[in-house]
């Protein structure tokens, strides 16, 4: 699908109808729907306007967008659940797990907010935040993870990239790190997953919504939680779907279901599940392989563009530590009127504010976006730089 992409300009535009208006380079924030994803919405919508539900239908539905989710991902069936926003999945671990006073949990301040509360909000039950403390905006270490586990530590709380700088984690020598010392590992894996593999080797749980890099809407979203930690996890919801209930009777004792079930109570939000299935089934389409390799390589030609002219850049130089955005700054020029610049010429990025109150431009290309488009981000950056 790439080669067809550069290839041609027609199908481009007809698989991502925002092509023919905009340079949308914003993807860490929300993704545009590509065609078919809107589609499958509202056919959705149609079906559910002009037929009777048809449970077993929907049954399918759910268990055919499981097994894409799980070939995606590399990983087992029964290890996914569909949920909601990528903060409900990690809800459901910090409120599933059977704490104790005087635990620790390891996370990372200047983490998304969604990344940061779910822990600190343990310290109700007894539980202690152990923050983490970088040199650099979001560059986490397996180095600076590991001094900050003790005996009491029971999870580790991290995001895949950060949000605003891009740093990725090395999340096979963190993962590696953590099961040495049977510490949990949880993953908010939105701003990498679709963009990036994710090894999920020693990865416990993993929460991602679909509205980013899965180029799906808001509203859906996966969890994943290891088939030998499933044990673990008390669902935070309790409903009529993930509890044992032959022909829908509660039943005196409470016998969870088995598999990704479990953590779904009910009330399937179908149209952006239906949405989040065609957005995962046109990534595996195009290969997780190729779509990293391409959005590297945009932003490697984006940067070298703007490389001669006065930017701070906030994204890390290393290559193993390269996201799937460029996030940088003027040294004369306000990021806002930057961004405004972009926007009256149809160029969609996003901007960002650190705890130094500095405001950051944050270009997130998708594999759909063209070598073309980051020439001309750089074209207007760079003229207004001068």
């Amino acid at each position: 699908m790439i080669a067809e992409l550069e290839a041609n300009e027609e199908f481009r535009r007809r698989e991502f109808p925002i092509c023919a208006r905009k340079i949308y380079c914003a993807h860490a924030s929300d993704a545009p729907l590509p065609r078919r994803v809107a589609e499958a919405m509202r056919d959705a919508i149609e079906d559910a306007s002009t037929n009777e539900k048809q449970f077993d239908k929907a049954l399918g539905f759910i268990g055919d967008t499981r097994r894409l989710a799980a070939d995606f991902l590399g990983t087992e069936i029964e290890e996914i659940s569909l949920t909601g926003p990528t903060s409900s999945g990690l809800n459901a671990v910090a409120n599933g797990l059977d704490w104790k006073a005087g635990d620790e949990v390891v996370c990372y301040l200047d983490d998304y907010p969604a990344d940061v509360y779910p822990w600190l909000d343990l310290e109700r039950s007894g539980v202690k935040p152990v923050l983490l403390q970088t040199a650099r905006l979001g560059e986490i270490t397996p180095e600076i993870v590991g001094n900050a586990l003790t005996r009491r530590t029971r999870l580790v709380a991290l995001a895949s990239a950060h949000n605003i700088s891009g740093y990725r984690i090395d999340l096979e020598a963190i993962g590696t790190l953590c099961a040495k010392r049977d510490v949990l590992f949880s993953l908010d894996a939105i701003q990498t997953l679709g963009a990036f593999p994710i090894p999920l080797k020693h990865v416990d749980f993993l929460s991602a919504g679909a509205q980013k890099w899965m180029l799906g809407p808001s509203g859906a979203g996966i969890l994943f939680v290891k088939k030998s930690r499933h044990h673990l996890l008390r669902p935070m919801i309790v409903g009529g779907w993930n509890v044992e209930s032959p022909n829908f009777i509660a039943q005196r004792q409470i016998k969870y279901e088995e598999g990704g079930r479990k953590f779904e109570p009910g009330g399937y939000n179908n149209v952006p599940i239906a949405g989040m299935q065609a957005g995962i089934a046109l990534l595996s389409e195009t290969g997780s392989t190729k779509i990293s390799e391409r959005i590297l390589s945009l932003v490697a030609t984006l940067k070298s563009r703007l490389a001669s002219v006065d930017f701070e850049f906030l994204s890390p130089n290393e290559e193993s530590g390269r996201s799937s955005f460029l996030a940088f700054r003027s040294r004369r020029i306000a990021a806002e009127k930057l961004a405004n610049v972009l926007a009256e010429n149809d160029v969609v990025v996003s901007l960002r504010v650190d705890r130094e109150s500095r405001s950051w431009l944050r270009v997130s290309p998708h594999f759909y976006n063209t070598f073309s488009e980051m020439e001309r981000v750089a074209e207007l950056l760079n003229v207004a730089e001068s």
